[in-house]
């Protein structure tokens, strides 16, 4: 399950998401960002739904 943390950059809140505490490479968003992924949040499902491959 992934790490979900808030933190900052430049004085603004952000989003981080780590797959593991030593993820060198978090994916981190801000509140505009945040707005657009939950306004195409089933655009986006469609996208991983399509593109997803069975490990």
């Amino acid at each position: 399950m992934a790490i979900v943390s808030e933190s900052e950059f430049k004085g603004n809140p952000t989003l981080v998401i780590k797959n593991s505490e030593d993820d060198k490479y978090p994916f981190s968003f801000g509140i505009k960002k945040a707005k657009l992924i939950i306004e195409n949040i089933e655009d986006i499902k469609k996208f991983v739904a399509k593109h997803d491959k069975p490990q």
